[in-house]
């Protein structure tokens, strides 16, 4: 998940969760170009998914990911996975940031890391930044998502050497077991109707036709660079996620955030879902679906599981987030409402998992 932007000023000496001066040693020996004057940064954003920061050395700008404070799930903030991916795409249609570095060494700034290119544009997740938009820019940024994840579901993963990226064979149940499993390391209160989500899903696991895609496993609007003179989708970011699997799954959680949570009484001032779907503006997820399903070969059948799964992952993630923000393991603001949105998503999610 995208988190909200912390920090807009001028780069701090030592922005909590890095240590600049392991940093800069470690930038001298395999970046040395990083390492030409004093080596700032920025909290960018932090808090609910992996801690993106601001690197300047000189005239340089980067990008760095690691891993958030605390109480990290695993294999949910898997920074070699990133790094891979966004490596993998770079010759495809698909837009991502251009990576630099990995360094799997905890010792460095106490946790893995990749730096990456710094590209221009905006990530749109507020309705301060969406609300100027006109209505053409609201509904051209929302087909551009679209298309651009089309694109990311034909690039054929052998094709840039992703064919050992996942098992595409089982992935939905996968799933389930896999967000079951986070569910109950991140459980700190009673989660009425979850469990019996969690019980529903698996007993109705669909066959998975279309499995064997790229995911990108948190596809939705803020997870994008974008610019809007003219519309276009600059960078697909937060590839923590990604795998070979149905491309279904990324369309439900797409729905999830879209027409369940950007259409919640719960959304309004979230920094989950504030600035997405129609509530906000932009065409309603049907639209979304048809726009995709002109530029794209995947059989999108009903999505009423799939939905539900999503409800499912999204309502584990905002408990773990929830989790680690009684702990005090959150960087930056919004993070004291994330814990209200799981109800409403277990709800939708029930009655989403028995439509037939």
């Amino acid at each position: 998940m995208t988190e909200p932007a912390v920090d807009a000023h001028a780069p701090t000496a030592t922005p909590r969760g890095l240590d600049l001066d392991r940093l800069a040693t470690y930038l001298a020996a395999h970046r040395p170009e990083l390492a030409g004057g004093p080596l700032r940064a920025r909290l960018i954003a932090g808090g609910r998914s992996n801690l993106t920061y601001l690197l300047r050395a000189g005239e340089h700008e980067v990008v760095l990911r690691r891993p958030p404070l605390g109480h990290v799930l695993a294999t949910a903030h898997d920074m070699a996975r990133e790094h891979t991916v966004i490596s993998a795409l770079a010759p495809t249609d698909v837009p991502v940031p251009r990576a630099l570095l990995l360094c799997t060494d905890p010792d460095v700034i106490g946790a893995p890391f990749y730096l990456m290119e710094r590209v221009r544009g905006e990530v749109f997740r507020s309705r301060a930044q969406t609300d100027p938009l006109t209505a053409g820019q609201r509904r051209e940024l929302a087909m551009a998502m679209m298309d651009t994840l089309a694109a990311l579901h034909a690039v054929e993963p052998g094709s840039v050497g992703l064919a050992d990226f996942g098992r595409p064979e089982g992935y939905l149940a996968r799933q389930v077991r896999r967000w079951a499993g986070q569910l109950d390391r991140s459980r700190s209160r009673p989660l009425p109707g979850i469990d019996e989500l969690r019980d529903l899903l698996a007993d109705t696991v669909p066959e998975g036709a279309n499995a064997g895609r790229i995911v990108h496993g948190d596809y939705r609007l803020d997870n994008l660079l974008a610019i809007v003179d003219p519309v276009a989708v600059r960078a697909v970011l937060d590839w923590e996620m990604a795998t070979l699997g149905d491309p279904l799954a990324d369309l439900g959680l797409l729905l999830t955030y879209w027409d369940v949570l950007g259409d919640s009484d719960a959304a309004a001032g979230n920094p989950v879902a504030d600035g997405l779907g129609p509530r906000a503006g932009f065409p309603t997820g049907s639209e979304l679906i048809a726009r995709y399903a002109g530029r794209s070969d995947v059989d999108v059948g009903p999505l009423h599981w799939h939905v539900a799964l999503g409800c499912f992952k999204l309502a584990v993630i905002c408990e773990g987030i929830h989790y680690r923000h009684t702990l005090g393991q959150t960087l930056g603001e919004g993070f004291d409402r994330i814990g209200d949105m799981v109800a409403p998503l277990v709800e939708h999610g029930l009655h989403a998992v028995r439509e037939k």
